[in-house]
Formats: C-alpha cells, sequence, structure tokens
C-alpha cells in the first residue's frame, strides 16, 4: 500500500507549516545566486503504486466523495470512494480478460471525461502503462506515438478518432484493441471483468507495483518536432503530488465552509492535467471533468459544479478577464470596469507587500474602494467561475504580473507555477501566503534548482523522469546528467530563491495555451515550396501560432509570368490576393502534419528577405529569431491585433 502522506494538528489555514516558512537554502557563484532547495515536506513513497490510492480511500473513507461525474442530462452525480474502487476494480479484470499484460501499454485519446481517470487507474490496477494521446493530434502524430511506444490498445473518446487511424493500421503491427468509449467500451470492460476474472489477480498484479515501475509514458515534441516518450514512474507522481498537497494546503487540505473541490478543463494528455487529477485523488478532494474548453459549454459546467479551486493556464484567465470587459463595455460601464480593474491591481500588490514584508498592506481607501467594486464587478467575475473558486493553479506559460496582481484583487489566489513532462508538472511553484508576482516562486519542496553559467535551467529532485523511451535502445535510457535534466529554459534565482524565466535555450514556442510547438517542421516543410524563401514561426506567449514569410523572387516571378502577370517587386505584393491564395494553400497543405493547436493561424508576407548581412541569419544559415522579432515587431503585434 502506498505510505500516507502527514496530517496537520490544526483544521485551520493560517499559513505554510515546516521548512515551507524559510527561505530556500540557496547558493552563490559569481555574486548571484545559482541554486536554490527547499527541503521536501512528505516523506517519499518507499512501497506500492498509484494503483493503491482507489483502494486505500474505500479503506479508510469508503463514503466519502471522490468525485462527481457528469450524466447525459446534465445533472453531476457524486461518486464515493468505495464506489470508484470498485469500477476501477472492474474494469481492471476486463482489461486483464482481454489478454493485457503486465507492462503493456494502452493508449488513451480522448478529452478531459471521468472515464479518463477511471482508464488511468484501472490500467495500474492491471500493472500496465498509460499513453496519452491527444484529441487534437493527427493520424501521424497518432501513429507515431503507437509506433514508438508499441501499444497493444487504443481507447479513443469517439468513432470519428478510431476511424482515423484506420488507415494506418497497417503499419501497427502490435495494436490489437481498438475501443470506443462513446460506444459503452468502458462499461462493457467492466462487465466482462467481473465475470470472467478472479478478484486476486487484481491484487497480485498491484502487488508487484513499486515507486520505480513504469507508470505512463508521456509524449513532448522535441527540437526536431518528432515527440518523445517520457517514462514517468509511479515515485515521480508520488514526489510531485505529495510534496503539492502539503505545500499548497488551503487548496487541498484547508477546511473551510466549502469542502474543497476542482473541476479539471485541461487536457489529461497533458502532464499538468494528470499530475492535478492524480493529487485529488490522493488527497480526497472532490474532482470533476468538463470535456470543453468553449465558454458556452464550460460556463454551465462551473455553474453546475462550483469548485473552490480551477486549474487553468494564463489564456483562460485572459479569456475571462477581456469578457467581463468587453460585456461591461457593450452595457456603457467600461469606465467603471476599469477603474475596478486599477483597484484590484492596486489591492493585490498591495497584499503582496504585506505578505512579503515589504509594504503595510492596503490603506483604509483601498480596502474601500475594493468593497465599493467589490458587488459591481468582482463578485460578477467570481461568479462566471462558479461562485466559490479561491484559488486557481495556473501554469503552462507566464501570467503576467498585471493579471496575477488583479485576480488577488478580486478575491482568487493564484498559485503560479513552472514546470516540463520531464518534471511530472509543476518543479516550482508560489508558496502561499508568499507570492511574489512576476515569478514562479520556489522550488517544489524536495527540489533543486540550478542555474549553469550559461543562464540554462537544471532541475534535481524525485519527480525527474526516469529518462525518455528509446525502443531502439530497449526501453528507457537516462535523461539526467550527473542526477540534474536540463530543462532547455533560460532563468535567474533571485536572494530568496524565487525563480523567473528569462527566455528559452531551446526554439520552442508555448502558445498562450500551454501546446508546446517545435517550428522547424513547418518552417522546413514550407521552405520547399517554389514561391518561398525563409519562414519562421510565432507564437510564444501568444494564442496561435503564425508565420513570417518571405518571397523567393524567382519564384514568384516564373510564377507571375505563367499567370499572364508582368513582373512587380516584393514590396509591392504585400497583400496580392491571388499570391495569398496560392501560400495559404500551401499552409493548409502543410497544417495536415500537426493538431490544430499547432497549425499556422495567420501569416505576414515581408517586404524583404532574411539575409546574413542584415543579422537575420548566421553564417551556417541558421534564423537568428530575436534579431528577426525585433525588427519585425510591429508586423507580429498587427498579427495578432485582431485577436486582442
Amino acid at each position: 500500500m502506498s505510505t500516507p502522506y502527514p496530517s496537520h494538528a490544526s483544521t485551520d489555514y493560517d499559513g505554510p507549516r515546516g521548512p515551507v516558512l524559510v527561505t530556500p537554502e540557496t547558493k552563490r557563484l559569481g555574486g548571484a545566486v545559482r541554486e536554490a532547495y527547499v527541503p521536501p515536506l512528505a516523506q517519499p513513497v518507499r512501497h506500492g503504486s498509484l494503483a493503491d490510492l482507489p483502494f486505500d480511500n474505500a479503506d479508510a473513507a469508503p463514503n466519502a466523495v471522490v468525485l462527481s461525474r457528469r450524466t447525459p442530462s446534465g445533472r453531476w452525480t457524486d461518486v464515493t470512494a468505495a464506489e470508484f474502487a470498485a469500477q476501477v476494480h472492474a474494469v481492471a479484470k476486463g482489461l486483464i480478460s482481454e489478454g493485457l499484460m503486465p507492462g503493456d501499454r494502452i493508449a488513451i485519446m480522448a478529452r478531459t471525461t471521468y472515464e479518463w481517470t477511471l482508464l488511468d487507474f484501472a490500467a495500474w490496477a492491471a500493472g500496465l502503462v498509460t499513453v496519452p494521446v491527444y484529441p487534437t493530434s493527427s493520424p501521424f502524430q497518432t501513429r507515431w506515438i503507437l509506433q514508438d511506444s508499441g501499444a497493444v490498445t487504443l481507447v479513443t473518446e469517439t468513432v470519428a478518432q478510431a476511424a482515423a487511424i484506420g488507415p494506418e493500421r497497417d503499419r501497427l503491427p502490435d495494436l490489437r484493441n481498438v475501443w470506443v468509449m462513446e460506444k459503452g467500451h468502458v462499461e462493457r470492460l467492466g462487465e466482462v471483468g467481473t465475470a470472467q476474472v478472479p478478484d486476486q489477480e487484481v491484487d497480485v498484479r498491484r502487488g508487484v507495483l513499486g515507486p520505480d515501475t513504469l507508470a505512463t509514458l508521456i509524449y513532448t515534441s522535441g527540437t526536431t518536432g518528432r515527440p518523445k516518450g517520457c517514462a514517468l514512474s509511479h515515485g515521480n507522481f508520488f514526489a510531485e503530488v505529495d510534496n503539492a498537497i502539503e505545500l499548497l494546503y488551503p487548496v487541498f487540505r484547508a477546511k473551510t465552509e466549502d469542502e474543497p473541490s476542482v473541476l479539471l478543463f485541461l487536457p489529461m494528455s497533458h502532464v499538468f492535467g494528470r499530475m492535478v487529477a492524480i493529487a485529488c485523488i490522493r488527497a480526497r478532494v472532490r474532482l470533476g471533468h468538463a470535456p470543453s474548453l468553449k465558454p458556452e459549454d464550460l460556463l454551465p459546467d462551473l455553474a453546475a459544479f462550483r469548485p473552490t479551486c480551477l486549474l487553468t493556464i494564463p489564456y483562460m484567465l485572459e479569456k475571462v478577464f477581456n469578457s467581463a470587459r468587453a460585456k461591461a463595455e457593450a452595457g456603457g460601464k467600461l469606465s467603471t470596469f476599469d477603474r475596478a480593474a486599477a483597484v484590484a491591481r492596486r489591492y493585490g500588490k498591495a497584499v503582496e507587500d504585506r505578505q512579503t514584508g515589504t509594504g503595510g498592506g492596503p490603506t483604509a481607501s483601498l480596502k474601500a474602494g475594493r468593497a465599493l467594486y467589490d458587488p459591481l464587478v468582482y463578485r460578477k467575475i467570481r461568479q462566471a467561475m462558479g461562485g466559490r473558486v479561491r484559488y486557481a493553479i495556473c501554469g503552462g506559460s507566464p501570467l503576467g504580473q498585471r493579471l496575477a496582481a488583479f485576480y488577488a484583487g478580486v478575491g482568487i489566489e493564484i498559485f503560479e507555477g513552472y514546470g516540463l513532462t520531464e518534471t511530472t508538472g509543476a518543479t516550482t511553484v508560489t508558496p502561499p501566503l508568499k507570492p511574489r508576482l512576476g515569478t514562479v516562486g520556489w522550488p517544489l519542496p524536495g527540489t533543486r534548482v540550478r542555474i549553469a553559467a550559461d543562464g540554462e535551467i537544471l532541475v534535481a529532485g524525485d519527480h525527474v523522469l526516469r529518462g525518455y523511451w528509446d525502443p531502439a535502445a530497449g526501453g528507457v535510457v537516462p535523461a539526467a546528467q550527473d542526477g540534474w535534466l536540463a530543462t532547455g529554459d533560460l532563468g535567474e534565482l533571485d536572494d530568496e530563491g524565487y525563480l523567473t524565466i528569462t527566455g528559452r535555450k531551446k526554439e520552442m514556442l508555448i502558445t498562450a495555451g500551454g501546446k508546446s510547438v517545435a517550428p522547424a517542421p513547418l518552417e522546413n516543410w514550407l521552405r520547399q515550396h517554389p514561391l518561398i524563401s525563409q519562414v519562421m514561426l510565432v507564437g510564444d506567449g501568444l494564442p496561435y501560432i503564425s508565420a513570417l514569410i518571405t518571397l523567393d523572387m524567382d519564384g514568384v516571378s516564373h510564377w507571375r509570368r505563367m499567370n499572364g502577370k508582368h513582373p512587380v517587386p516584393a514590396e509591392l505584393l504585400i497583400g496580392d490576393e491571388e499570391l495569398y491564395a496560392v501560400l495559404q494553400r500551401a499552409l493548409d497543405e502543410a497544417n495536415r502534419m500537426v493538431s490544430r493547436p499547432e497549425s499556422i493561424r495567420r501569416f505576414a508576407v515581408l517586404p524583404v528577405d532574411f539575409t546574413e548581412e542584415a543579422g537575420h541569419l548566421t553564417p551556417s544559415m541558421k534564423l537568428r529569431r530575436e534579431s528577426i522579432l525585433r525588427e519585425f515587431a510591429d508586423v507580429v503585434e498587427d498579427l495578432y491585433a485582431e485577436g486582442r
């Protein structure tokens, strides 16, 4: 069985406890802080696995509500610990009855649904390894993940997803089963398993699992564009979630008038959403799943579920803010909203100053201003999130100081974090009551963060992955060097151990929605087009991917001659509708290779080509991305101006 994490003597939250109250241990080198370490808050798990969690909960608190499940009619029904354990047990037996053996990989391709979490724990109870696949993945991407992982079973949410992989089946010799949630196959597994497999078989398979056992392969884009399988163990997840639960005590453990609950609407295919789902099961915090991020679908779910905490990304918080502002403008109350937003930001910053000892806190006039605008503006924003939200865990990309201060002033504390798939989610996080707006917090308890000589962030801890999946090398190959994982990101540590992200050593783009996009594959593909000379993708921290395109004038001249047009200089072709139509078709073709979040939504044609002389290219013809972004900043701004 898994080791229980320590309990707290007090049931009232009065701030972080233990080592969290102490500034992280820091080391200096060359005058700058180069390393920070926060001791663990939770004891490491030495026995058992994640598969034990549903059964531990059923033994300890069988009637505790651990999940809520949305019915086809739209109502939410509670699921107790005993009921969830029974469902996990039945589906695990169903997987065994279908011939799946310990260590087999089972891929899950679905939105954020109850069945996702059920299958995750059932697969572990059967001794399997789960492989998430984004439901937006192209057939090529899906085939690559199934092929590389050696998955023997694929479970999709819809018939359409299953059909899309059909043409690739001849390239997937290991794939024996394709099951579909909407056809009732998960329920059918539970029925078959209950009838055919003895209970002891699940107990035996669970019993041989340990913290070092492989739990999941999560594929993340590499710089070459080919996804890499991050091999995460059961112990990696325990190190992550147990310390997160203890650190974020108000989210997971504090007893208030509202029992803690989390509505999960971020993809379960992403390690961030998966980690929080496991943390909720671990801490017995009521968990709900919302499969859609569309406001018309999500807002009713928030209103009905009424969570106390949201797992979110900056994009969603920006949408809530912008929607509220637009609604106020439509109602002729824009000036009121803007004044309220300014008060909220000042109030949030003043609270931070008091907590960090750099100020005295909100003044009497600021408190009065906040009280004035609470029923007019702030309460409506909280109501849009369900009415009970007090906390939000935000990751994927930087939130920004202004928005973080605004939500703090509204009454929603934001725990911002930084991490990778390779670190099982968060590797730094804002400590409760010790925020520092604009940073991504301290190292997660049990984590060391080091800044290399070139500014790259290095990470060490029990939550760091075992390695990358490489079937050609016989399985998992180590990822860390001397215990340190090189993140490819650049950052700085301040005197108190807070980390600030300053850039990326790699060329990876991470959109505002948290989607990692390797630009090279699409850029290289588009450069082969006869009308295109150079392409650079943009979109880091922005809502979607766009492209800056330069023209191959020889190709353009040929195209114009063939279409009965006279030669025109490049600068006069900006806005040519026929040319843009040709380029759009090229982009549409390239976008077929990737998922929707990775696709190029907009593009701009530049009046000049990229050259080494102008500082756009290196001697080896590589793009100098920062130089290009600086020179064409106004073009990039125009590409996103409509969305703002």
